[in-house]
This record gives C-alpha cells, structure tokens and sequence, in this order.
C-alpha cells in the first residue's frame, strides 16, 4: 500500500493531514503542490483544485477532515478520535463548524480587523480553560484540525497570545508533540 500526499507547505488544511500521519507513524510519499500555478492534473485528484489529496493506491482522497478520519480508521493506533460516541460527535462537530474559526482568521489576514478573529480566540481560551484538549481531556483530532491556523496566527500574523493564556498554554502543550513541533518548524521556515 503506497500513500502519495498531495501537499503544500503553506497550507493550514494540508498541516492537518501531515500533522495526522505523523502521529500515526505513517511513511508517505510527498508531492509538492504550487498553489500559484496549480497543475492541471490536480483537478483529476480534486475536481475543486485543491490540496491536500491522499491518495492510496490510485484512489485519491481529497478534504482534510475526510483525509484525518480515514486516517485514524486506517491506522487505529495512537487513537485520534475519543473512545466515547458523544465525545467523538463532540470533535466531529468542532471540525465541521471550523469556518467559525478559520473565516476569522483568514479576514484578519486579509487586513479587515482583528476584532471578528479575537472573539474566535476568546471563544477558544475559554473553551480551554475548562479542559486540556478542544475535544475534552484528551488529544484528538480536534486539536490537529485548530493547530495549524494558531501556528501561523502567532509565528506570521504576530498575534501575541498573552490575552489569552489558556490558548497559549493548550499551544505548549501541544508542542511538546513531535508532530506539531514539526509543523511549526514548517510555518517558522515561511
């Protein structure tokens, strides 16, 4: 079984993916992607042209949260989604409604204020102030789906975390992992 990611290292959704196998323990093959000049064959692995894309064995895969989910059925050790079903809908439900989070921040990047994605950073201090994880005591796919916009909101936007400390102590947390320590050496590097 051979595994091709589709990648490109400046993207948040194709963060999630190597975050997941890297956890997992997962060998892949890597294909680079250039978002500015899109290749022609990727609309045959996505119809919508974008990154990531797993692909296994010739059937590729397309969607981050799709790619994760497969993943942690795929390899079931580390578990990334909580043994308890109303946990496991509680981080199904986090990563769906990510826009909440995600539309934020890509307006703040775009320059239109900070206000809409300071709410979306409050709303995630508190959420962590109750609990260790974004999905409840344990690591989980919810806070592989969050990290790599948190990354880049701190290492590229310069937003300073001290306003917000239970955020900023989840960060630290979670980069004792190997993965996402890896991936902030990513975003460090663009």
């Amino acid at each position: 079984m051979t595994l091709t990611l589709y990648d490109a290292p400046r993207c948040p959704y194709c963060a999630r993916v190597r975050i997941a196998l890297a956890e997992k323990g997962v060998e892949f093959e890597t294909v680079e992607v250039d978002l500015a000049n899109r290749p022609a064959w990727l609309y045959e692995k996505n119809p919508a042209g974008r990154v990531p894309v797993l692909e296994e064995d010739g059937r590729p895969l397309p969607e981050s949260a799709v790619i994760m989910e497969f993943l942690d059925e795929r390899y079931p050790e580390p578990a990334l989604l909580p043994a308890d079903p109303a946990d496991r809908a509680h981080v199904r439900c986090l990563i769906f409604r990510d826009d909440e989070f995600t539309d934020p921040y890509y307006a703040f990047r775009r320059g239109e204020g900070f206000e809409e994605f300071e709410k979306a950073l409050r709303r995630f201090d508190a959420m962590l102030a109750e609990r260790p994880y974004l999905g409840g005591a344990e690591y989980s796919l919810a806070d592989i789906a969050f990290v790599p916009w948190v990354l880049r909101a701190r290492d590229m936007l310069g937003v300073d975390f001290e306003p917000y400390p239970a955020l900023a102590a989840w960060v630290e947390r979670l980069l004792d992992r190997p993965a996402v320590a890896a991936e902030a050496g990513i975003v460090a590097a663009l």
